[in-house]
């Protein structure tokens, strides 16, 4: 799994309930034909990244395919989520 590329948006918190900046990021990936998270569509992952003054960390997550946006129940491996945790610290 490589990220090709993103989108990101600042999140609005309307009534100042959450500590911290909440960003969405949808991260374009190039993902090996073989992998089961291959998707002739084109596959993303939706990032919820959390940044306050004690940490940054990635709150909420879901693999989709593009064309259709539909959610693929899959889960980050370790070294996949210290990959996208960086990506984001490095995109705000």
């Amino acid at each position: 799994m490589n990220i090709i590329g993103h989108t990101v948006e600042k999140l609005e918190d309307p009534f100042g309930l959450l500590s911290g900046d909440r960003y969405e990021f949808f991260l374009d990936l190039e993902v090996d034909e073989e992998d089961e998270l291959y998707s002739e569509k084109g596959t993303g992952l939706k990032v919820i990244f959390v940044v306050d003054e004690h940490e940054t960390k990635i709150a909420s997550y879901h693999f989709y395919e593009k064309d259709s946006e539909k959610v693929l129940d899959f889960d980050l491996e370790e070294d996949e989520k210290e990959l996208v945790l960086n990506y984001c610290k490095e995109h705000i």
